[in-house]
């Protein structure tokens, strides 16, 4: 255990996962509100979450809801990344969505038309909790009409306060099980995510600490991106897991309190 604020005073930028590090389905983990208030009071925080059901309003207005001081300009989404990397690489594109309100409200606000699939250059998928096999014929038919595919995130699961949920990864798995891979994943590990992050935190990688729960996406894709990595116990991953995978964050903590009070340790 290292001495109160130890590791605060090491960074500027604190990148923050949502689900699973200040929430469990739609309940706050205990003492996550004070914990983000003391970051605040350290560093730039940005909130990096690979959910892309809601866009960064969405997200923002539901955790001030549940009592997190956040705003819009403070949130990054896989939805948001997605509509973000499509202008800056390609300019508009129109896309037709296999997901839900938050991906499709980000791409048309980055300009993007919304289309019917046999139109669209690019399928976009992410978490889709109403998938029907009529979505995936949908998806096909864009596909074979010479469609790209662009997938937010993998993420196979997601936790809930009753256990973990199939995450976006099972709808991308259900494309790819019709023969067609994502051409693109912007979402974590991915630089992109990252990169835009740091762009959005005004901050260098080497002063910034990402805080997850799950070490294949969270602390992988931040070491790649030159990131120090914090590991919280209140997600997905578990101790035993960073053995497992041989992925070892910079510190790991029960949860994102105990980081903010300095009490994290090196795996």
């Amino acid at each position: 255990m290292l001495p109160m604020n130890t590791i605060l005073e090491r960074y500027t930028a604190f990148i923050l996962d949502v689900d699973g590090v200040l929430v469990k389905g739609s309940e706050p983990i205990p003492g996550a509100r004070e914990a983000l208030r003391r970051l605040k009071e350290h560093g730039r925080v940005v909130l990096l979450t690979n959910n892309s059901t809601r866009s960064r309003d969405q997200t923002a207005r539901r955790l001030s809801r549940l009592g997190f001081d956040v705003s819009p300009e403070e949130v990054v989404t896989s939805s948001y990344v997605a509509a973000r990397y499509l202008r800056e690489e390609l300019g508009p594109r129109k896309v037709w969505v296999i997901g839900e309100a938050g991906l499709s409200e980000e791409l048309a606000a980055a300009g993007h038309p919304l289309v019917p699939p046999e139109d669209a250059e690019w399928i976009v998928a992410g978490m889709d909790r109403n998938l029907t096999y009529e979505k995936l014929a949908q998806a096909l038919t864009g596909l074979l009409s010479g469609a790209r595919f662009l997938a937010t995130n993998r993420d196979a699961t997601f936790p809930t306060p009753e256990g973990l949920l199939p995450g976006a990864g099972a709808v991308v798995g259900a494309i790819e099980g019709m023969g067609f891979p994502p051409e693109q994943v912007v979402g974590k590990p991915s630089a992109i995510a990252f990169r835009i992050a740091m762009e959005v935190a005004e901050a260098e990688p080497e002063r910034a600490l990402m805080v997850g729960d799950r070490l294949e996406t969270d602390v992988l894709g931040a070491q790649r991106a030159g990131l120090a990595t914090a590991l919280v116990l209140t997600g997905v991953s578990r101790l035993e897991d960073v053995r497992r995978l041989g992925i070892v964050p910079s510190w790991v903590a029960e949860d994102l309190p105990a980081l903010a009070r300095g009490h994290a340790s090196v795996p």
